[in-house]
C-alpha cells in the first residue's frame, strides 16, 4: 500500500504504510479493552504494584491504549534503527525505514554477505529492544505510586520489548532469527546454499504461525505467517540469481541494437497485432531512426477496440518513459529495475544516451539457464 515519509533520522527516510493507520487505532483499542489483564499481569513484577481501579475508570483505558500503542511503534522503530546503526557502521545503505501492519521493517539498499556482518546486524535490533524493555521496567520501578498512568505504560512497554526481543530471535528466516541462523550456517557454506536452509526453516516456522492462526482466529498471526513465508521465498530467490549472475553485465545478456526487431511510431495497431502473430513476440522497442522512443508491448493495445486498430497508431499507445539501464551495469539491476516498475523490457543506452540494445525478461531466463547448467554466458542473440 502506498506510504508517506515523516521524517529522516540518520538520514535515512522514516515512512509510514496506510496500514499502519488501520492498525494504530485496532491497537490502542485492545490494549484499552483489557487494561484490566495487563494490571494483573505488570503484578508479576516482584515487590511492585500497579493500583487497577482509577486506570479502567472513563476515558482513561483508551487514553492509556493510545499512549501504549504509540510508545510500542516507537519501540519498534528505534528496534529498526538499532539494526540500521550498525550496517551503515559497515558501509551499506538504508532505502527507508517502514513502519505497517506487522510492526518495521528497515529496507536495506543491499544485505550483508559476510557472515560476521549479518550476524551483528541481525543482532542489534533484538539488543535495542531488551535494552529499552530493562530501561522501561527500570521506569515502571521508580516512578511513584501516584503516577499509575505513567507506570501501566512503561510497565507494558517492558514487557513487550522484552517479547519483541525474544520473538524476533525465533529462526523464521527473514526474521532477525533467521538472519542469525543464516549468518552461522554460512561460516561453512556458501552464502546461496545457508540462504536455502535458512529460508527452508522459515518457511516450516510460517506454516506453523498460520495453523495456529487459524486455530487461535489470531488473524494477524496467519498475516505474519504470509509474510515470512512470502519472505523467505523471495529471498532465497534473490539470493540464487545473485550467484548465478555475479559477474555478469547487462551487454553480456541483451540483445543488440543489429539483432533487434522495431517498429516505428506510424505503425498502426492493426498491423503491430499482424507482426506480433507473425513474429511470435509480443513486446518491440519504438524507434525514430536510430534513436529509441518508448516501447509497445501486447497489454498496451488491448485497450484499442477491433474497428480502431487501422486508425490508431503505435505513438497512441506506446509507452514513452520507460527507465533505462547502461550496457556495463550487473544483471542483477535489471532485475531489480523490472521488478520495481513493473516492466517486462528495458532498453539499454550508454552514457551519451545512444540505444544499443534491449532486455526482456525471456533473455534473463534464458541466462539463468545457461548459468545454471554450468554454461558461460556470453551475448544473448535473438
Amino acid at each position: 500500500m502506498a506510504s508517506f515519509r515523516i521524517g529522516r533520522i540518520f538520514g535515512i527516510p522514516i515512512e509510514i504504510d496506510l496500514t499502519f493507520l488501520l492498525v494504530l487505532p485496532l491497537l490502542a483499542w485492545l490494549i484499552g479493552s483489557q487494561v484490566g489483564f495487563w494490571v494483573d499481569l505488570l503484578g508479576l513484577f516482584p515487590d511492585v504494584t500497579v493500583p487497577g481501579g482509577e486506570l479502567t475508570e472513563g476515558a482513561t483505558p483508551w487514553l492509556l491504549g493510545l499512549a501504549a500503542a504509540v510508545g510500542l511503534f516507537a519501540c519498534v522503530l528505534l528496534h529498526e534503527l538499532g539494526h540500521s546503526a550498525v550496517a551503515l557502521r559497515y558501509g551499506f545503505e538504508i532505502v527507508s525505514i517502514k513502519l505497517w501492519l506487522l510492526g518495521g521493517v528497515a529496507q536495506f539498499a543491499e544485505m550483508p554477505e559476510d557472515w560476521r556482518q549479518e550476524l551483528t546486524v541481525s543482532v542489534a535490533g533484538p539488543l535495542v529492544s531488551l535494552a529499552v524493555g530493562v530501561l522501561s521496567y527500570v521506569a515502571f520501578a521508580a516512578l511513584p505510586a501516584d503516577l499509575p498512568a505513567l507506570r501501566f505504560v512503561a510497565g507494558y512497554l517492558a514487557l513487550m520489548n522484552v517479547t519483541l526481543a525474544v520473538f524476533n530471535m525465533l529462526p523464521g528466516f527473514p526474521m532477525d532469527g533467521g538472519r542469525v541462523l543464516r549468518a552461522l550456517l554460512a561460516r561453512n557454506r556458501s552464502h546461496v546454499r545457508a540462504t536455502q536452509l535458512a529460508a527452508t526453516v522459515g518457511k516450516a516456522f510460517a506454516v506453523l504461525f498460520g495453523f495456529l492462526g487459524l486455530f487461535t482466529f489470531d488473524f494477524l498471526l496467519v498475516a505474519l505467517a504470509f509474510f515470512i513465508y512470502m519472505g523467505a521465498s523471495g529471498e532465497a530467490r534473490q539470493t540464487a540469481l545473485k550467484a548465478a549472475f555475479e559477474g555478469v553485465t547487462i551487454r553480456d545478456v541483451m540483445i543488440p541494437t543489429a539483432d533487434l526487431r522495431s517498429v516505428s511510431e506510424e505503425t498502426t495497431v492493426a498491423d503491430l497485432l499482424d507482426r506480433m502473430l507473425r513474429e511470435r513476440q509480443v513486446g518491440y522497442p519504438v524507434t525514430r531512426g536510430d534513436d529509441f522512443v518508448g516501447l509497445v508491448t501486447l497489454d498496451d493495445t488491448r485497450s484499442v477496440r477491433e474497428v480502431e486498430r487501422d486508425a490508431y497508431r503505435v505513438e497512441d499507445v506506446m509507452t514513452r518513459d520507460v527507465p533505462t539501464l547502461h550496457p556495463d551495469d550487473p544483471v542483477m539491476d535489471a532485475v531489480t529495475a523490472m521488478q520495481t516498475n513493473g516492466v517486462g523490457w528495458l532498453p539499454v543506452e550508454t552514457d551519451d544516451g545512444e540505444f544499443v540494445g534491449l532486455l526482456s525478461q525471456s533473455d534473463l531466463v534464458m541466462a539463468l539457464n545457461i548459468s545454471r547448467s554450468g554454461g558461460t554466458i556470453g551475448p544473448i542473440r535473438m
